[in-house]
């Protein structure tokens, strides 16, 4: 059997054919992509998850699993305040 390459793009009809062979790299090397115009992601539960079997926020996913060494700048929000639908006029949120 030839080695796969951990950082290629499955198509869904490899992925279909090989999935244990998919599941079985997304643990030993890494997330592994399926997909070229819809792409998936696919990685272990525990990876997923952590120790914790309730779900992370994306976000704090995301920053916890960033490429380190990247100088990823956080622009200043300078536009203009948008108003909040949820709050009359007067601001003491009775909408009525």
């Amino acid at each position: 059997m030839n080695q796969v390459n951990p950082r290629r793009v499955w198509t869904v009809a490899e992925a279909k054919a090989r999935l244990s062979e998919v599941l079985r790299l997304s643990e030993t090397e890494g997330p592994q992509v399926v997909g070229t115009k819809r792409r998936f992601i696919i990685v272990p539960a525990d990876s997923w998850y952590g120790r914790n079997p309730e779900r992370k926020p994306l976000g704090k996913w995301l920053v916890e699993n960033m490429p380190r060494g990247t100088n990823l700048e956080i622009p200043e929000d300078e536009g203009p305040e948008r108003p909040i639908p949820f709050i009359d006029e007067d601001g003491d949120g009775d909408l009525n």
